[in-house]
């Protein structure tokens, strides 16, 4: 079933580059494994699928312990006492929603003598219940972000409002991958747009995501 669902997710996401003109190559398929067991997650890896994406620290911990090859995203909420552990197992963290964390892993990369690769978190559908910074906040946020020297914005993430149809969802995406494309500010480089999940990565993609991040479509609906 795993295989079969690997396979019917990167036929999807072909043809969705090719709709949009790319290579499916561009488009990179982040696994997120939220609840799945290690075992799954080593038969993912043996399947071709080379990024996973985790949300919690403890419960990520033993997995990455028991499958170190791939490359691990940090993608939920980070609370600053958990820094460290981050640094100490993730490639890449997706979830950079606030200065206080940015000021955080700052002085974190600063002790370490290392360079922090991010993605600035936006809440594109403006929603209480969600973090990360505001779509008029992204110019001046990385302006600031970007005096860090130990932090490296890599791009942008966002998750869109669950709507039924996805189609609806093409306004937000495409007004993202336009301020994504207009960014030019010194020290930020923009080459990653992480935005699509199981319900719209096929629009996402369409409208200028690079990186999807899915779960339910790959592992099944999980507790």
């Amino acid at each position: 079933m795993l295989e079969q669902n690997i396979n019917e997710i990167n036929n999807r996401l072909a043809r969705a580059a090719l709709k949009r003109g790319i290579s499916p190559v561009e488009i990179t398929l982040v696994a997120v494994s939220k609840t799945v067991s290690a075992e799954q997650i080593k038969q993912a890896s043996a399947l071709g699928i080379r990024h996973f994406g985790e949300n919690r620290v403890q419960e990520a911990l033993p997995k990455i312990a028991a499958v170190p090859e791939p490359c691990w995203h940090f993608i939920g909420h980070l609370q600053t006492n958990k820094v460290k552990q981050v640094l100490d197992h993730f490639t890449l963290i997706q979830s950079l929603d606030r200065f206080k964390l940015a000021t955080a892993l700052q002085q974190e990369g600063e002790r370490r003598g290392c360079l922090i690769n991010v993605l600035l978190q936006v809440n594109i559908g403006a929603e209480e219940s969600k973090y990360g910074f505001a779509v008029e906040e992204i110019g001046d946020a990385l302006m600031a972000i970007a005096g860090f020297k130990h932090i490296r914005v890599q791009g942008l993430m966002a998750i869109a409002p669950f709507l039924y149809n996805p189609e609806e969802l093409r306004p937000y995406f495409r007004h993202l991958y336009g301020i994504f494309k207009n960014l030019n500010i010194p020290g930020v480089e923009m080459k990653t747009l992480s935005m699509g999940m199981t319900n719209d990565f096929e629009v996402a993609v369409e409208e200028g995501s690079n990186m999807v991040r899915i779960g339910t479509a790959l592992f099944g609906v999980r507790a």
